[in-house]
Order: C-alpha cells, then structure tokens, then sequence
C-alpha cells in the first residue's frame, strides 16, 4: 500500500503561476473537467518522480483518493494538496524540485488552454502556426537563454535499459557536462536520466552552476514516465508530436541511445525532417552511440533504416560505439558548426527556425486500429514521407504500451494491425522482435503480449 501524506500546502514562487479568477475556476475540482482531470493526473505523475515504473496504473490507482485545491492570496497562489505520496517528501516537507515541477505542470497547462487555444493569433492547423505555438510554450516557461552560445544537448534512449547502457550514458553526459554542454531529455528514468547524471557531475567539476536539465513530456506519457529528479526545468507539450517538434527547436546537437519503440519513433522523426530537401544544407549533428554490447543494436537499426530509407537517411548520422569521448567531441563540433551556421543566416541561436517541418510530422496522430491500419507504409514514396508514416506506426506501438488511450485501444480491439511492403514490414518485425528479446518494450516485460501485428 502506497503511504500519503493527507494534507500538504504549498506556495508558487514566481509570477509565472499566478491566475485569474477564471482560471481558477476552470481548474477548480467542483467543475471536474477536462482541465482540472489533466492537471490532477499530471501533477500525482509529478509526485511519483522516482518511482521506477512504466505503469500507467500505478498512477491512476491513486487518483480516487489524490485531490487538489486552488487557492488564491493576496501574496500569490497557493495548491492544497490531498493524498500526496509520501517519498515525495523529507520530513514533511515537499521535495523542492518536485515543488518546482508541480508549478510547472499548473504553468503548461494553464499557458495551453487559456493562452494559446483561445488565442486567435495562433493556429494550430498550419505549419507556421504549430511552429509559432511550440515557440510561444517554451518561452512561456523560460526555456530561451538569450545571449547564450548554443550548449543544449538532446539525449534520446529507452527507459527499459540495462545496467551497463544506463551507465554508458552517464558517461557520455559527464564527458558532455565537462564541455559545459546541457542536456535536454523525455525525462524519464533510463536513458533519459543517465545524461543528465552525468552532465551534473561534470558540470560540478567544471564548477558550472547553472547547468540545465530540461525533461520534456507530454500529458499522454507522464503518467508512465514520471519525471526525473534530477531535471530542473519540465515542459510539458501537448502531444508527442509538438514534443517532438520541440526537442528539434530547442535542441543544438542530437545523441541517440539504445532503446525500444520510442526511441525508434525518434529516430525516423528526425531522419524524416533531415531527408526533406529543403534542410540539406542545415548543419545537425546526430550521433548513435552506446557500450561495446550495443553495437549489434545500432548495425540493425542502420540495416532497417538503410532497407526502408536508404543510403541518404544513413548519411544524416555517424554510429560511435564505446567511445563517450569521442561522442562528446562529434558533438561539440558539430554545435560550434550550428552556431556559425546560424551566425551566418542571422537565425536564432534559442530556437531553430530555418528548419523545415511538414504537416505530416506535426499533425497529431490518434493510434486508432483504424489509423494505424491505413498508414501507408510502402516504399513508392518520397523518404521524407515514409518516414513519417513510419514514424507514426512506431508511435501507436508506444501508445499500446504505456499510454492509457492506446492500452485501452488494444484492450477492446486487440493488437494493431499494420499492413504495407514486403520489405519494408519484414525489416519492421525483426527489428520489433529484437526489441521484445532485449527487454525494451516495457520495464516489466515476464508477460508481455505484443500490442501490434505485422502483416
């Protein structure tokens, strides 16, 4: 049984966090709505942070008894929390950095649905207008250092990981760290919180202070992927897709290691906008690297990719394998190649403008059985387009894995089915099926059941 604390009340410590009166209203648990409901869910997600856990449920059998309060002061705004688990804090009190989080969380969603739906400045069914609008959420949470040179790292990996890939990523990140590079990660535990360990001590010896461990989520995949405790700033997106679209704005060089569906989805996300030929003289350092023991992952991840995208994806990225070292050098170069880049186009070193986003890769994609089998995966298209199909394919598999929607989907339909070229599923399958063998699906895989099926 999971011991609470049963009534807990803390204070917002920024400007960010104040409200209107409307705005309480809207959050207040008397109307039980939407809002209210995601933000209940985000914020027990929050205080589960550290939970080793890919469960959605061990979430959501809190959420009877779990319950907040809005209050407005005089000085500012305080939450009143019910049923709050007790690891979230130290002798009664709230862990800071979860303090900090929680805030966040009332920040995001308060910006999302007060600012940006209703703003009719901001449209969200076009390409500029997505773009715009992950621009104007990431400022609103203070993502943008202006002045700064580019220094922020995005780590991308599994959360189902084994001891020694975990540990190869704390190395990269405190090669990293040394170079006074930041890590930007999903967040979670596994290889998303490695690089951020290690950049911390790195960043220590550097006697850096002002090292940023930025987790990026969404309100889909918090609940199964609470955030971890060593980031200091949280940003929650949308969806998956303006998640995505978000590391790639914000992020100056791109990291890769091992892991399951997630991390594949990633992985076709970027290729697909590198292949787009209007980027292909955008410089974008993309490196998969991890232990001596992953070299035999990332060979089958380049086949898959060199059999449905070919040659040119495989151009857009070097595999180093066992050298954090030399990771951290690719990487450093290959930033000071992005900031002389765009120090020559005048462009943004906060948030990268130039790159060009299709439709395809912004549009949200609901892993319906319908959508998913209706995807066009057949090779008699541009690579940019297969990618991003693929792309989605991989993101239902995430959905029917961990996220309650796509959980519930495969629960009263049973698994996905997904149809295209010989080939192109044939490669797809194997590199699926060596995900299951290696334990990279879920943390706790004794009986999992596959939530897809290839035909």
């Amino acid at each position: 049984m999971i011991q609470t604390i049963p009534v807990t009340e803390i204070t917002a410590q920024s400007g960010l966090e104040l409200l209107t009166n409307d705005e309480i209203k809207q959050l207040s648990k008397d109307t039980n709505g939407e809002q209210y409901l995601l933000l209940k869910k985000c914020i027990l997600a929050v205080l589960n942070s550290g939970e080793a856990t890919d469960d959605i449920y061990h979430v959501h059998q809190q959420l009877n008894s779990f319950d907040i309060e809005i209050i407005q002061l005089n000085k500012g705004l305080k939450l009143k929390i019910y049923n709050a688990p007790e690891s979230a804090f130290v002798d009664g009190k709230m862990i800071q950095g979860l303090h900090q989080q929680v805030f966040s969380v009332l920040r995001d969603i308060v910006f999302l649905k007060q600012e940006l739906e209703f703003n009719s400045r901001i449209d969200f069914k076009t390409k500029n207008g997505i773009s715009n609008a992950i621009f104007h959420i990431l400022r609103n949470a203070e993502a943008f250092r202006i002045g700064a040179d580019p220094n922020m790292v995005v780590c991308w990996g599994g959360h189902s990981i084994p001891h020694h890939e975990y540990k190869y990523t704390k190395d990269v990140g405190y090669r990293l760290g040394l170079r006074n590079l930041s890590i930007i990660t999903g967040c979670g535990i596994g290889a998303m919180k490695g690089p951020m360990k290690g950049a911390l001590v790195g960043h220590s010896k550097q006697r850096v202070c002002d090292g940023r461990y930025v987790g990026i989520t969404e309100p889909g995949i918090i609940a199964a992927e609470s955030p971890n405790p060593i980031v200091n700033e949280l940003i929650i997106m949308p969806d998956i897709e303006k998640r995505l679209e978000a590391f790639v704005r914000l992020g100056h060089g791109f990291v890769v290691f091992p892991g399951g569906a997630g991390t594949a989805e990633e992985i076709l996300y970027i290729l697909g906008i590198l292949l787009n030929p209007k980027n292909k003289d955008i410089p974008f350092p993309l490196i998969f690297t991890g232990p001596i023991e992953a070299k035999a992952y990332f060979e089958q991840i380049d086949n898959f990719i060199g059999k449905t995208l070919g040659q040119e994806a495989q151009a857009k990225y070097q595999i180093i394998i066992d050298d954090p070292i030399a990771v951290a050098k690719a990487t450093q170069q290959g930033i000071d190649e992005v900031r002389q880049y765009r120090k020559l186009k005048q462009d943004a070193y906060h948030y990268n403008w130039q790159l060009e986003i299709d439709w395809d890769f912004q549009e949200e994609f609901i892993p319906t059985h319908a959508n998913m089998s209706q995807l066009d995966l057949k090779l008699d298209q541009p690579n940019h387009l297969l990618a991003a199909n693929l792309r989605k394919a991989f993101s239902g598999i995430v959905a029917g894995n961990i996220k309650e929607q796509g959980i519930e989907e495969v629960k009263k339909h049973g698994p996905y089915q997904l149809f295209g070229d010989k080939e192109v599923m044939q490669s797809m399958d194997a590199l699926l099926r060596s995900f299951i063998d290696q334990g990279r699906m879920k943390l706790e895989q004794k009986d999992y059941k596959p939530c897809f099926e290839i035909q």
